[in-house]
């Protein structure tokens, strides 16, 4: 332990900690641009300085580890002098209109400003060279607001191993993007957002879908229903002040209707269908790999994670075969909407318009995927992150703190507890353990509360075996076998699982979800996630799960109708035309 003072408050911490989170530990916060957590401190915005005695000139905090005897002091004139002038020559160079900007109230650097007392900037010059990037459906990037933090390089590259994002040139004329000034659209990028995510200024955003939503509703001729996926119902209420973690699918439910969507329904009715799909999927390579003894393609991966796909089809294409033929819930739902809910209401397809509420980016790109077309009708006309339907309400004027709860509509709002986990790390897989594990030997999974407790949490990689005793006689050939399975999260972790199984490293059913955390901590979620509030996020899904008598997907009553009226059985021919789909090796472009 190291024994210190920082503002005469005598403290004591481990050896290695930074002079920057040792403040934490006293309640000082020291103010950064640049500092990520978990990952290795850059120092590059200059913000985080401090005065240690003994050394002539400020010291970037988030960088210098603490000593024996050290003397802190973090507000000091030194400190707001040199603090001040930082910020001024990053507003001097930033090209940044608050009025317009789409991060006027969540824009850090400004936020910044008027803590420091900044009321005007003494520096005129020349600014950034601006390029607008709108080359990709998901993000759009600004290169005169970047002030070169680099948050997104880290996030791209040492996150998620995507390696899109990266700094080139030296002093003024430097820039943050893909290489030689190319386009997000001609590189690796997986548009998950996690850039947009980390971002503290406007320089990279989810592109905006509010005006295609408002024009759609404003249009008579259009039939507007809503989705919202399991992870919105935790995050929401952040964009009204709510602490992280607060569940508001009731009141969200009211919003949606009071903004003027016909119905608003439930992604987890999809969520629902996907377990019974998926675990069908799973259970059918299963049989053909131990009774046929023929290629199944194991371990299936989950395919519900677009940014996921996205990286497959660019780093390891060999394996997408692996990957479950499965749309994501998202695209079920809107292929059910334009066909069997189209023909329910007697609207015709192409006068229903579906909107998505999604944590994630990367499901803008995948609403436009060519696959995700039946007979030229796109399944998901729009998509809005979290961020741009708590901007909605705002431009609504809707009091969303004092809205009574409203409820899903039916029948494609009704959904199991099982669905609700799919928001989290590890409850794809677990949802899917609950019915294929019951389906096979007719029994209730024997764990606690349901839960598949190596497969919760923020662990990266997560692995788990379950063995398989007493089954039904269809399913016999199961008896005794040692189920494996893979959870991750962010896709470092993911390319580090995949380089496990190419080393052979065997699993039978692994989940991947692209952002760390799950969908709760997606790139369309309210700004700042760390892992404190992915925690909160997890635990309120988990209680929105385990407050539900219904929890498993296998047993929710409007699935079951859907089957018996429409689908027929899982993997049968029309599932197989409106619910799976393939994908294809994308090119990466040579340098």
């Amino acid at each position: 332990m190291i024994t210190l003072s920082i503002n005469n408050t005598r403290i004591q911490v481990p050896e290695g900690t930074s002079i920057l989170k040792a403040a934490e530990l006293i309640g000082v916060k020291i103010p950064t641009l640049c500092f990520l957590e978990n990952y290795e401190a850059k120092g590059a915005c200059r913000v985080c300085l401090v005065e240690v005695k003994g050394i002539k000139n400020p010291v970037t905090s988030c960088s210098m580890p603490v000593a024996e005897g050290m003397e802190v002091f973090t507000h000091s004139q030194a400190v707001r002098k040199s603090r001040k002038f930082v910020v001024e020559l990053l507003l001097s160079e930033h090209d940044g209109d608050c009025k317009t900007c789409l991060r006027n109230d969540d824009c850090e650097l400004k936020a910044l400003a008027m803590e420091l007392g900044i009321d005007r900037v003494h520096f005129e010059g020349e600014r950034a060279l601006k390029l607008i990037d709108d080359s990709t459906p998901a993000l759009i990037r600004d290169s005169g607001k970047c002030i070169k933090c680099r948050r997104c390089i880290t996030v791209c590259n040492e996150v998620q191993s995507v390696g899109s994002l990266y700094p080139q040139g030296r002093g003024f004329q430097s820039s943050i993007g893909p290489a030689f000034a190319h386009m997000l659209n001609s590189v690796t990028c997986v548009q998950c957002g996690q850039c947009a995510a980390v971002c503290p200024v406007g320089a990279i955003v989810e592109r905006d879908h509010i005006e295609d939503v408002w024009r759609a509703l404003d249009n008579p001729d259009k039939f507007v229903i809503v989705q919202t996926a399991p992870a919105i119902r935790a995050a929401l209420g952040e964009c009204f002040d709510y602490e992280p973690g607060t569940l508001v699918t009731g009141k969200m439910v009211t919003a949606l209707r009071q903004l003027g969507f016909k119905k608003v329904f439930d992604t987890n009715f999809a969520a629902d269908l996907t377990i019974l799909e998926e675990g069908t999927e799973l259970l059918h390579r299963l049989k053909k790999t131990l009774v046929e003894k023929k290629e199944a393609f194991l371990p299936q991966f989950t395919s519900c994670s677009p940014g996921w796909i996205n990286y497959m089809e660019f780093n390891f294409p060999e394996y997408l075969n692996h990957i479950s033929t499965c749309k994501s819930p998202q695209q079920m739902f809107g292929a059910l909407a334009k066909t069997f809910y189209a023909e329910k209401i007697g609207v015709l397809p192409e006068n229903i318009t579906v909107v998505s509420v999604m944590p994630c980016t990367a499901k803008k790109y995948e609403a436009q995927r060519p696959e995700m077309f039946q007979n030229g009708i796109q399944d998901v006309d729009y998509v809005l992150t979290t961020r741009e339907l708590g901007r909605m309400i705002k431009q609504a004027g809707i009091d969303f703190r004092s809205l009574p709860d409203g409820e899903m509509d039916t029948p494609m709002g009704i959904s199991s507890g099982a669905a609700d986990i799919f928001a989290n790390s590890g409850g794809v897989m677990e949802a899917a353990i609950r019915t294929v594990y019951e389906i096979v030997t007719g029994r209730e999974l024997p764990t606690e509360n349901l839960h598949v407790k190596p497969l919760m949490g923020l662990e990266g990689i997560k692995k788990a075996s379950l063995k398989i005793e007493g089954t039904k006689p269809d399913w016999s050939f199961l008896e005794g076998v040692e189920l494996h399975v893979g959870v991750v999260h962010s896709l470092g972790n993911a390319r580090e699982l995949m380089e496990a199984i190419q080393n052979g490293e065997q699993f039978h059913f692994v989940e991947v979800m692209t952002c760390p955390g799950g969908c709760i901590g997606g790139g369309g979620q309210p700004r700042y996630t760390n892992d404190e509030v992915r925690l909160k996020r997890i635990e309120a899904i988990y209680r929105e799960d385990e407050g539900k008598s219904l929890r498993k997907s296998h047993q929710n009553e409007a699935i079951l109708k859907l089957y018996a009226e429409y689908l027929k059985e899982p993997l049968g021919e029309m599932s197989h035309r409106l619910l799976h789909t393939h994908y294809r090796e994308k090119e990466q472009l040579g340098f």
